[in-house]
Protein backbone atom coordinates (compact mmCIF):
# COMPACT_ATOMS: atom_id res chain seq x y z
CA UNK A 1 0.00 0.00 0.00
CA UNK A 2 0.97 3.85 -0.13
CA UNK A 3 2.71 5.14 2.64
CA UNK A 4 3.24 8.86 3.45
CA UNK A 5 7.04 8.17 4.16
CA UNK A 6 7.64 7.56 0.37
CA UNK A 7 10.19 10.11 -1.21
CA UNK A 8 11.12 11.38 -4.51
CA UNK A 9 15.14 10.76 -4.82
CA UNK A 10 16.34 11.49 -8.68
CA UNK A 11 19.96 11.70 -9.43
CA UNK A 12 20.89 15.20 -8.73
CA UNK A 13 22.69 15.72 -11.82
CA UNK A 14 20.12 14.33 -13.83
CA UNK A 15 17.32 16.03 -12.13
CA UNK A 16 19.12 19.46 -11.72
CA UNK A 17 19.46 19.43 -15.99
CA UNK A 18 15.67 18.44 -16.72
CA UNK A 19 14.72 20.92 -14.10
CA UNK A 20 16.54 23.50 -15.36
CA UNK A 21 15.41 22.69 -19.00
CA UNK A 22 11.50 22.46 -17.93
CA UNK A 23 11.45 25.80 -16.27
CA UNK A 24 13.91 27.75 -18.63
CA UNK A 25 10.95 26.79 -21.25
CA UNK A 26 7.84 27.95 -20.64
CA UNK A 27 5.83 30.04 -21.98
CA UNK A 28 7.48 29.97 -25.25
CA UNK A 29 4.06 29.08 -27.69
CA UNK A 30 2.10 31.83 -26.49
CA UNK A 31 4.93 34.77 -27.34
CA UNK A 32 4.08 34.35 -30.72
CA UNK A 33 1.36 36.68 -29.79
CA UNK A 34 3.33 39.31 -29.50
CA UNK A 35 3.49 39.70 -33.29
CA UNK A 36 0.20 40.19 -33.41
CA UNK A 37 -1.60 43.53 -32.85
CA UNK A 38 -2.03 44.88 -29.67
CA UNK A 39 -5.94 45.21 -29.72
CA UNK A 40 -8.62 45.08 -32.53
CA UNK A 41 -8.58 49.24 -33.10
CA UNK A 42 -5.40 49.04 -33.88
CA UNK A 43 -3.52 48.14 -37.21
CA UNK A 44 -0.70 45.38 -37.02
CA UNK A 45 2.66 46.95 -37.79
CA UNK A 46 5.44 44.20 -38.88
CA UNK A 47 8.06 44.03 -35.95
CA UNK A 48 11.09 41.86 -36.37
CA UNK A 49 10.91 38.15 -37.74
CA UNK A 50 7.48 38.96 -37.85
CA UNK A 51 7.84 40.41 -41.38
CA UNK A 52 6.93 38.15 -44.57
CA UNK A 53 9.91 36.35 -45.27
CA UNK A 54 10.82 36.32 -49.05
CA UNK A 55 12.14 38.87 -51.61
CA UNK A 56 8.04 40.72 -51.22
CA UNK A 57 7.91 43.88 -50.59
CA UNK A 58 6.17 44.15 -47.15
CA UNK A 59 5.93 47.83 -46.37
CA UNK A 60 2.36 48.14 -46.60
CA UNK A 61 0.68 47.24 -42.84
CA UNK A 62 2.93 49.34 -41.41
CA UNK A 63 1.57 52.47 -43.69
CA UNK A 64 -2.45 51.91 -41.90
CA UNK A 65 -2.64 54.87 -39.85
CA UNK A 66 -5.16 54.48 -37.16
CA UNK A 67 -6.53 57.63 -35.21
CA UNK A 68 -5.39 57.96 -31.16
CA UNK A 69 -8.61 56.61 -29.43
CA UNK A 70 -9.75 60.18 -28.50
CA UNK A 71 -13.04 60.02 -29.32
CA UNK A 72 -15.47 59.12 -26.17
CA UNK A 73 -17.41 55.92 -26.65
CA UNK A 74 -19.85 58.02 -25.67
CA UNK A 75 -21.55 59.81 -28.46
CA UNK A 76 -22.32 63.66 -27.61
CA UNK A 77 -26.00 63.89 -29.47
CA UNK A 78 -24.97 67.71 -30.23
CA UNK A 79 -21.02 67.35 -31.23
CA UNK A 80 -21.10 67.50 -35.35
CA UNK A 81 -18.89 64.47 -36.12
CA UNK A 82 -16.25 64.74 -38.67
CA UNK A 83 -15.11 61.46 -40.81
CA UNK A 84 -12.03 61.13 -39.01
CA UNK A 85 -13.74 60.94 -35.86
CA UNK A 86 -16.31 58.46 -37.32
CA UNK A 87 -13.49 56.15 -38.40
CA UNK A 88 -12.05 55.99 -35.03
CA UNK A 89 -15.58 55.43 -33.29
CA UNK A 90 -16.26 52.74 -36.32
CA UNK A 91 -12.75 51.17 -35.44
CA UNK A 92 -13.93 50.56 -31.75
CA UNK A 93 -16.99 49.16 -32.40
CA UNK A 94 -17.49 47.91 -35.38
CA UNK A 95 -17.50 43.99 -34.77
CA UNK A 96 -15.28 43.06 -38.35
CA UNK A 97 -12.22 44.34 -36.98
CA UNK A 98 -12.27 42.37 -33.36
CA UNK A 99 -13.03 38.90 -35.38
CA UNK A 100 -10.21 39.49 -37.84
CA UNK A 101 -8.44 40.61 -35.17
CA UNK A 102 -8.83 37.31 -32.91
CA UNK A 103 -8.01 35.01 -36.33
CA UNK A 104 -4.82 36.58 -36.76
CA UNK A 105 -4.14 35.79 -32.48
CA UNK A 106 -5.01 32.14 -33.41
CA UNK A 107 -2.79 31.67 -36.24
CA UNK A 108 -0.09 33.38 -34.06
CA UNK A 109 -0.59 30.61 -31.51
CA UNK A 110 -0.64 28.35 -33.94
CA UNK A 111 2.74 29.71 -35.43
CA UNK A 112 3.73 29.25 -31.38
CA UNK A 113 2.49 26.01 -31.28
CA UNK A 114 4.88 24.50 -33.98
CA UNK A 115 7.94 26.66 -32.66
CA UNK A 116 7.21 24.35 -29.56
CA UNK A 117 7.96 21.36 -31.47
CA UNK A 118 11.75 22.46 -31.50
CA UNK A 119 11.73 21.88 -28.05
CA UNK A 120 11.71 18.81 -25.57
CA UNK A 121 9.09 17.55 -24.03
CA UNK A 122 8.88 17.25 -20.32
CA UNK A 123 6.84 15.20 -18.17
CA UNK A 124 6.34 14.29 -14.80
CA UNK A 125 5.19 10.58 -14.01
CA UNK A 126 4.07 8.65 -10.85
CA UNK A 127 3.48 4.81 -10.96
CA UNK A 128 2.21 3.55 -7.97
CA UNK A 129 0.00 0.21 -7.07
CA UNK A 130 -0.67 -2.46 -4.81
CA UNK A 131 -0.86 -6.79 -5.07
CA UNK A 132 -1.61 -9.20 -2.57
CA UNK A 133 -1.38 -12.99 -3.30
CA UNK A 134 -3.38 -15.68 -1.41
CA UNK A 135 -1.81 -18.88 -1.15
CA UNK A 136 -3.82 -22.15 0.27
CA UNK A 137 -1.51 -24.49 2.33
CA UNK A 138 -2.50 -27.57 4.37
CA UNK A 139 -1.29 -27.78 8.34
CA UNK A 140 0.97 -29.98 9.00
CA UNK A 141 -0.53 -31.03 12.96
CA UNK A 142 -4.12 -30.19 11.95
CA UNK A 143 -4.39 -31.02 8.21
CA UNK A 144 -6.38 -27.69 7.70
CA UNK A 145 -5.82 -25.35 4.50
CA UNK A 146 -4.66 -22.47 5.54
CA UNK A 147 -3.71 -19.38 3.50
CA UNK A 148 -0.51 -17.35 3.44
CA UNK A 149 -0.82 -13.65 2.40
CA UNK A 150 1.99 -12.22 0.63
CA UNK A 151 1.16 -7.92 0.04
CA UNK A 152 3.51 -6.20 -2.55
CA UNK A 153 3.00 -2.33 -2.97
CA UNK A 154 5.24 0.56 -4.32
CA UNK A 155 5.56 4.11 -5.92
CA UNK A 156 7.54 5.22 -9.09
CA UNK A 157 8.01 8.78 -9.39
CA UNK A 158 10.18 9.81 -12.52
CA UNK A 159 10.60 12.53 -14.67
CA UNK A 160 10.81 11.99 -18.51
CA UNK A 161 12.74 14.20 -21.02
CA UNK A 162 11.55 13.20 -24.81
CA UNK A 163 13.28 15.59 -27.65
CA UNK A 164 13.36 14.98 -31.11
CA UNK A 165 16.69 16.69 -32.60
CA UNK A 166 16.80 16.18 -36.43
CA UNK A 167 14.17 15.97 -38.52
CA UNK A 168 15.97 16.59 -42.10
CA UNK A 169 14.17 20.20 -41.71
CA UNK A 170 10.38 19.18 -41.42
CA UNK A 171 9.62 21.12 -38.23
CA UNK A 172 11.33 24.37 -39.94
CA UNK A 173 9.04 23.62 -43.03
CA UNK A 174 5.92 23.72 -40.39
CA UNK A 175 7.24 26.27 -38.85
CA UNK A 176 7.81 28.67 -41.96
CA UNK A 177 4.46 27.84 -43.12
CA UNK A 178 2.51 28.69 -40.16
CA UNK A 179 4.60 32.19 -39.86
CA UNK A 180 3.19 32.68 -43.22
CA UNK A 181 -0.72 31.77 -42.61
CA UNK A 182 0.08 33.95 -39.21
CA UNK A 183 1.70 36.81 -41.37
CA UNK A 184 -1.42 36.67 -43.83
CA UNK A 185 -4.12 36.71 -40.79
CA UNK A 186 -2.32 40.05 -39.80
CA UNK A 187 -2.52 41.42 -43.30
CA UNK A 188 -5.86 40.68 -43.49
CA UNK A 189 -6.56 41.77 -40.36
CA UNK A 190 -5.12 45.55 -41.31
CA UNK A 191 -7.68 44.60 -44.53
CA UNK A 192 -10.39 44.73 -42.28
CA UNK A 193 -9.39 47.61 -40.82
CA UNK A 194 -8.97 49.23 -44.20
CA UNK A 195 -12.38 47.84 -45.92
CA UNK A 196 -14.02 49.67 -42.84
CA UNK A 197 -12.34 52.90 -43.21
CA UNK A 198 -13.80 52.29 -46.96
CA UNK A 199 -16.93 51.56 -45.78
CA UNK A 200 -17.15 54.35 -43.53
CA UNK A 201 -16.00 56.66 -45.90
CA UNK A 202 -18.17 55.71 -48.62
CA UNK A 203 -21.34 55.88 -46.26
CA UNK A 204 -20.61 59.26 -45.07
CA UNK A 205 -20.34 60.67 -48.39
CA UNK A 206 -23.66 59.27 -49.54
CA UNK A 207 -25.13 60.66 -46.25
CA UNK A 208 -24.19 63.96 -47.22
CA UNK A 209 -25.16 63.44 -51.13
CA UNK A 210 -28.65 62.57 -49.37
CA UNK A 211 -28.16 65.65 -47.43
CA UNK A 212 -27.75 68.02 -50.13
CA UNK A 213 -30.38 65.88 -52.13
CA UNK A 214 -32.95 67.35 -49.50
CA UNK A 215 -31.44 70.80 -49.43
CA UNK A 216 -32.16 71.00 -52.85
CA UNK A 217 -35.77 69.40 -52.87
CA UNK A 218 -36.96 72.15 -50.32
CA UNK A 219 -35.11 75.24 -52.11
CA UNK A 220 -37.14 73.82 -55.39
CA UNK A 221 -40.02 73.76 -52.93
CA UNK A 222 -39.59 77.20 -51.75
CA UNK A 223 -39.29 78.46 -55.31
CA UNK A 224 -42.54 75.98 -56.10
CA UNK A 225 -44.05 78.07 -53.23
CA UNK A 226 -43.05 81.25 -54.66
CA UNK A 227 -44.03 80.78 -58.54
CA UNK A 228 -47.61 79.63 -56.96
CA UNK A 229 -47.64 83.31 -55.13
CA UNK A 230 -46.93 84.70 -58.39
CA UNK A 231 -50.09 83.08 -60.80
CA UNK A 232 -51.74 83.51 -57.50
CA UNK A 233 -51.38 87.43 -57.70
CA UNK A 234 -51.29 87.35 -61.46
CA UNK A 235 -55.12 85.56 -61.30
CA UNK A 236 -56.23 88.02 -58.83
CA UNK A 237 -55.47 91.04 -60.56
CA UNK A 238 -56.96 89.96 -63.84
CA UNK A 239 -53.62 89.17 -65.85
CA UNK A 240 -53.63 85.63 -65.14
CA UNK A 241 -55.68 81.75 -65.76
CA UNK A 242 -56.89 79.56 -63.51
CA UNK A 243 -54.99 76.86 -65.71
CA UNK A 244 -51.41 78.75 -64.33
CA UNK A 245 -52.47 78.32 -61.04
CA UNK A 246 -53.64 75.08 -61.45
CA UNK A 247 -50.36 74.59 -62.86
CA UNK A 248 -48.25 75.76 -60.17
CA UNK A 249 -50.04 73.83 -57.62
CA UNK A 250 -49.25 70.48 -59.22
CA UNK A 251 -45.44 71.86 -59.47
CA UNK A 252 -45.68 72.64 -55.64
CA UNK A 253 -47.38 69.49 -55.08
CA UNK A 254 -44.95 67.61 -57.34
CA UNK A 255 -42.05 69.82 -55.06
CA UNK A 256 -43.42 68.07 -51.83
CA UNK A 257 -43.43 64.71 -52.95
CA UNK A 258 -39.52 65.03 -53.89
CA UNK A 259 -38.81 66.36 -50.13
CA UNK A 260 -40.36 63.69 -48.29
CA UNK A 261 -38.76 61.07 -50.81
CA UNK A 262 -35.09 62.87 -49.73
CA UNK A 263 -36.39 62.77 -46.50
CA UNK A 264 -36.49 59.12 -46.56
CA UNK A 265 -33.67 58.37 -48.19
CA UNK A 266 -31.76 60.64 -46.03
CA UNK A 267 -32.83 58.42 -43.26
CA UNK A 268 -32.03 55.08 -45.31
CA UNK A 269 -28.33 56.82 -45.23
CA UNK A 270 -28.11 57.80 -41.93
CA UNK A 271 -28.98 54.03 -40.57
CA UNK A 272 -26.30 52.58 -43.28
CA UNK A 273 -23.68 54.93 -41.65
CA UNK A 274 -24.46 54.10 -38.27
CA UNK A 275 -24.68 50.52 -39.41
CA UNK A 276 -20.91 50.90 -40.45
CA UNK A 277 -19.92 53.01 -36.84
CA UNK A 278 -21.50 49.80 -35.25
CA UNK A 279 -23.39 51.68 -32.63
CA UNK A 280 -27.16 51.19 -31.85
CA UNK A 281 -29.79 52.57 -34.80
CA UNK A 282 -31.26 54.47 -32.24
CA UNK A 283 -28.18 56.89 -32.17
CA UNK A 284 -29.03 60.30 -33.02
CA UNK A 285 -25.57 62.52 -33.68
CA UNK A 286 -25.00 65.14 -35.98
CA UNK A 287 -22.32 64.52 -39.18
CA UNK A 288 -20.93 67.30 -40.82
CA UNK A 289 -21.31 67.89 -44.30
CA UNK A 290 -18.65 67.49 -47.61
CA UNK A 291 -20.37 69.09 -49.52
CA UNK A 292 -18.08 72.69 -49.81
CA UNK A 293 -15.08 69.93 -50.40
CA UNK A 294 -13.49 71.14 -53.37
CA UNK A 295 -12.27 68.69 -56.35
CA UNK A 296 -9.34 68.60 -58.68
CA UNK A 297 -9.55 68.61 -62.21
CA UNK A 298 -8.97 65.57 -64.32
CA UNK A 299 -5.71 66.31 -65.65
CA UNK A 300 -4.47 66.56 -62.01
CA UNK A 301 -4.22 63.06 -61.62
CA UNK A 302 -1.08 61.10 -61.47
CA UNK A 303 0.06 58.79 -63.59
CA UNK A 304 -0.92 54.83 -62.82
CA UNK A 305 1.45 52.86 -63.58
CA UNK A 306 4.07 53.11 -60.46
CA UNK A 307 1.21 53.33 -58.11
CA UNK A 308 -0.24 50.20 -59.43
CA UNK A 309 3.24 48.35 -58.71
CA UNK A 310 3.45 50.49 -55.13
CA UNK A 311 0.12 49.07 -54.41
CA UNK A 312 0.72 45.20 -55.30
CA UNK A 313 3.66 45.53 -52.58
CA UNK A 314 1.18 46.52 -50.09
CA UNK A 315 -2.24 45.59 -50.71
CA UNK A 316 -3.68 43.49 -47.79
CA UNK A 317 -5.49 40.87 -50.25
CA UNK A 318 -2.37 40.44 -52.23
CA UNK A 319 0.56 40.29 -49.36
CA UNK A 320 -2.15 37.52 -47.85
CA UNK A 321 -1.94 35.74 -50.76
CA UNK A 322 1.48 35.11 -51.22
CA UNK A 323 1.53 34.43 -48.12
CA UNK A 324 -0.57 31.18 -48.69
CA UNK A 325 1.69 30.44 -51.09
CA UNK A 326 4.49 30.95 -49.45
CA UNK A 327 2.92 28.67 -46.92
CA UNK A 328 2.09 25.98 -49.21
CA UNK A 329 5.49 26.03 -50.48
CA UNK A 330 6.72 25.14 -47.45
CA UNK A 331 4.12 22.28 -46.98
CA UNK A 332 6.10 20.83 -49.77
CA UNK A 333 9.31 20.91 -48.18
CA UNK A 334 7.52 19.17 -44.43
CA UNK A 335 5.85 16.50 -47.05
CA UNK A 336 9.62 15.49 -48.48
CA UNK A 337 10.86 15.97 -45.24
CA UNK A 338 8.19 13.13 -43.76
CA UNK A 339 10.13 10.76 -46.08
CA UNK A 340 12.77 10.95 -44.30
CA UNK A 341 14.11 9.11 -40.84
CA UNK A 342 14.28 11.06 -37.45
CA UNK A 343 16.57 11.21 -34.61
CA UNK A 344 15.14 11.35 -31.13
CA UNK A 345 16.53 11.70 -27.79
CA UNK A 346 14.98 10.57 -24.18
CA UNK A 347 15.99 10.53 -21.23
CA UNK A 348 14.39 9.81 -17.79
CA UNK A 349 15.52 9.75 -13.95
CA UNK A 350 13.45 8.62 -11.34
CA UNK A 351 13.23 6.54 -7.81
CA UNK A 352 10.91 3.17 -6.77
CA UNK A 353 10.14 1.99 -3.56
CA UNK A 354 8.54 -1.10 -2.18
CA UNK A 355 7.35 -2.83 0.57
CA UNK A 356 6.93 -6.50 0.80
CA UNK A 357 4.83 -7.89 3.68
CA UNK A 358 4.26 -11.82 4.15
CA UNK A 359 1.73 -12.84 6.79
CA UNK A 360 2.30 -11.91 10.07
CA UNK A 361 6.39 -11.46 9.50
CA UNK A 362 7.58 -7.75 9.22
CA UNK A 363 7.48 -5.51 6.34
CA UNK A 364 10.61 -5.46 4.05
CA UNK A 365 11.46 -2.26 2.28
CA UNK A 366 13.75 -1.53 -0.69
CA UNK A 367 14.34 1.55 -2.63
CA UNK A 368 16.20 2.14 -6.11
CA UNK A 369 16.96 5.16 -8.10
CA UNK A 370 17.91 5.53 -11.63
CA UNK A 371 18.93 7.77 -14.58
CA UNK A 372 19.21 6.87 -18.37
CA UNK A 373 19.54 8.45 -21.59
CA UNK A 374 18.84 7.06 -24.98
CA UNK A 375 19.55 8.21 -28.53
CA UNK A 376 16.87 6.57 -31.00
CA UNK A 377 16.25 6.61 -35.11
CA UNK A 378 13.07 6.09 -36.81
CA UNK A 379 12.20 6.01 -40.59
CA UNK A 380 9.37 4.89 -42.67
CA UNK A 381 9.74 1.96 -44.83
CA UNK A 382 6.03 0.88 -46.08
CA UNK A 383 3.10 3.03 -45.40
CA UNK A 384 0.63 2.25 -48.55
CA UNK A 385 1.76 5.14 -50.24
CA UNK A 386 0.13 7.33 -47.54
CA UNK A 387 3.30 9.29 -47.53
CA UNK A 388 3.43 9.94 -51.15
CA UNK A 389 0.02 10.60 -51.39
CA UNK A 390 0.36 13.76 -49.11
CA UNK A 391 3.32 15.10 -51.29
CA UNK A 392 1.18 15.14 -54.06
CA UNK A 393 -1.69 16.84 -52.61
CA UNK A 394 1.13 19.75 -51.40
CA UNK A 395 1.88 20.41 -54.41
CA UNK A 396 -1.96 20.43 -55.73
CA UNK A 397 -2.24 22.88 -52.73
CA UNK A 398 1.17 24.83 -53.58
CA UNK A 399 0.04 25.00 -57.58
CA UNK A 400 -3.58 26.33 -56.56
CA UNK A 401 -2.01 29.17 -54.32
CA UNK A 402 0.48 30.17 -57.23
CA UNK A 403 -2.23 30.10 -59.66
CA UNK A 404 -4.83 32.25 -57.02
CA UNK A 405 -1.78 34.86 -56.09
CA UNK A 406 -1.54 35.63 -60.06
CA UNK A 407 -5.17 35.88 -60.30
CA UNK A 408 -5.10 38.15 -57.27
CA UNK A 409 -2.40 40.65 -58.50
CA UNK A 410 -4.26 40.40 -62.07
CA UNK A 411 -7.74 41.48 -60.32
CA UNK A 412 -5.91 44.35 -58.20
CA UNK A 413 -4.41 45.64 -61.28
CA UNK A 414 -7.68 46.03 -63.15
CA UNK A 415 -9.76 47.41 -60.12
CA UNK A 416 -6.75 50.50 -59.82
CA UNK A 417 -7.48 50.45 -63.32
CA UNK A 418 -11.28 50.89 -63.24
CA UNK A 419 -11.38 53.01 -59.98
CA UNK A 420 -8.69 55.54 -61.79
CA UNK A 421 -10.90 55.98 -64.69
CA UNK A 422 -14.10 56.11 -62.72
CA UNK A 423 -12.78 58.99 -60.76
CA UNK A 424 -11.74 60.73 -64.33
CA UNK A 425 -15.20 60.39 -65.12
CA UNK A 426 -16.62 61.47 -62.49
CA UNK A 427 -14.49 64.79 -62.18
CA UNK A 428 -15.64 65.69 -65.72
CA UNK A 429 -18.95 64.85 -65.29
CA UNK A 430 -18.56 67.03 -62.27
CA UNK A 431 -16.97 70.28 -64.25
CA UNK A 432 -19.85 69.63 -66.77
CA UNK A 433 -23.15 69.45 -64.23
CA UNK A 434 -21.13 73.15 -62.89
CA UNK A 435 -21.00 74.59 -66.30
CA UNK A 436 -24.81 73.12 -66.14
CA UNK A 437 -25.83 74.63 -63.42
CA UNK A 438 -24.35 78.00 -63.99
CA UNK A 439 -26.89 78.03 -67.54
CA UNK A 440 -29.83 76.78 -66.16
CA UNK A 441 -30.31 79.14 -62.92
CA UNK A 442 -29.57 82.08 -66.00
CA UNK A 443 -32.65 80.25 -67.80
CA UNK A 444 -34.95 79.80 -64.89
CA UNK A 445 -33.82 83.75 -63.46
CA UNK A 446 -35.02 84.60 -66.83
CA UNK A 447 -37.93 82.92 -67.50
CA UNK A 448 -39.12 83.69 -63.87
CA UNK A 449 -38.83 87.65 -64.56
CA UNK A 450 -40.47 86.97 -67.53
CA UNK A 451 -43.69 85.33 -66.21
CA UNK A 452 -43.68 88.03 -63.55
CA UNK A 453 -43.71 90.92 -66.24
CA UNK A 454 -46.32 88.79 -68.01
CA UNK A 455 -44.15 87.61 -71.31
CA UNK A 456 -43.64 84.48 -70.69
CA UNK A 457 -46.21 81.11 -69.77
CA UNK A 458 -46.04 79.30 -66.44
CA UNK A 459 -45.40 76.25 -68.30
CA UNK A 460 -42.16 78.27 -69.41
CA UNK A 461 -41.26 78.83 -66.14
CA UNK A 462 -41.99 75.29 -64.70
CA UNK A 463 -39.58 73.31 -67.55
CA UNK A 464 -36.77 75.91 -66.23
CA UNK A 465 -37.60 75.40 -62.80
CA UNK A 466 -37.20 71.10 -63.66
CA UNK A 467 -34.30 72.30 -65.78
CA UNK A 468 -32.80 73.94 -62.69
CA UNK A 469 -33.57 71.11 -60.47
CA UNK A 470 -31.48 68.02 -62.80
CA UNK A 471 -28.31 70.50 -63.00
CA UNK A 472 -28.41 70.65 -59.50
CA UNK A 473 -29.06 67.34 -58.64
CA UNK A 474 -27.11 65.80 -61.51
CA UNK A 475 -23.46 68.11 -59.76
CA UNK A 476 -24.34 67.22 -56.59
CA UNK A 477 -24.37 63.49 -57.68
CA UNK A 478 -21.21 63.68 -59.56
CA UNK A 479 -19.57 66.00 -56.59
CA UNK A 480 -20.55 62.74 -54.09
CA UNK A 481 -19.49 60.16 -56.75
CA UNK A 482 -16.34 62.19 -57.40
CA UNK A 483 -15.38 61.67 -53.55
CA UNK A 484 -16.07 58.30 -53.05
CA UNK A 485 -14.14 57.21 -56.93
CA UNK A 486 -11.42 58.58 -54.85
CA UNK A 487 -12.31 56.51 -52.06
CA UNK A 488 -12.06 53.63 -54.26
CA UNK A 489 -9.04 54.79 -55.47
CA UNK A 490 -7.58 54.86 -52.53
CA UNK A 491 -8.83 51.50 -51.15
CA UNK A 492 -7.62 49.86 -54.33
CA UNK A 493 -4.09 51.52 -53.97
CA UNK A 494 -4.18 49.49 -50.26
CA UNK A 495 -3.90 53.95 -49.11
CA UNK A 496 -7.09 53.96 -47.11
CA UNK A 497 -6.44 56.10 -43.68
CA UNK A 498 -8.05 57.10 -41.17
CA UNK A 499 -6.22 60.52 -41.09
CA UNK A 500 -6.42 61.17 -44.71
CA UNK A 501 -8.77 62.59 -47.58
CA UNK A 502 -9.38 60.48 -49.92
CA UNK A 503 -7.52 63.01 -52.15
CA UNK A 504 -4.64 63.12 -50.10
CA UNK A 505 -4.15 59.11 -49.95
CA UNK A 506 -3.84 59.08 -54.13
CA UNK A 507 -1.79 62.23 -54.08
CA UNK A 508 -4.48 64.12 -56.17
Amino acid sequence: MLRESSVFRPSKLGACVLLSMALGLQGCATDALDNTSASPSTPWTPKGEAALPGDFSVTGPADVVVLPSSVSADLQPGRIYQLPELIDIAQRNNPSTRIAWEQARQLALASGMVEATFLPLITANVFAGRQQTSIPYRGLFDGDTHYADTTVSGVAPNLALQWLVFDFGQRKALSDAAKHNAYAANVNFNGAHQLLIYNVTRNYYQYGAAKSRLAIAEQVLVNSQRLLDAAESRYANGTGTTIAVAQARQHVAQSNLRVVQAQDMLRDRYQGLLGELGVSPRTQIQIASASARQLPKADDLAPLDSAIEAALSKRPDVLASYAAWKAAQAGVRAADADFMPKVFVAAATGTNKKNLSIGHLPSIGNQTTGTGVFLGVTMPIYDGGLHAAKRQQALSVSASAEAAFEKIRNVASREIIVAADALRSSLAAFDAADALVEAAAVTHDAAYDAYINGVATITEVTIAESGLLDARLARSDAHTASLIAASTLAFTLGAMTSNSSPEQAIDL
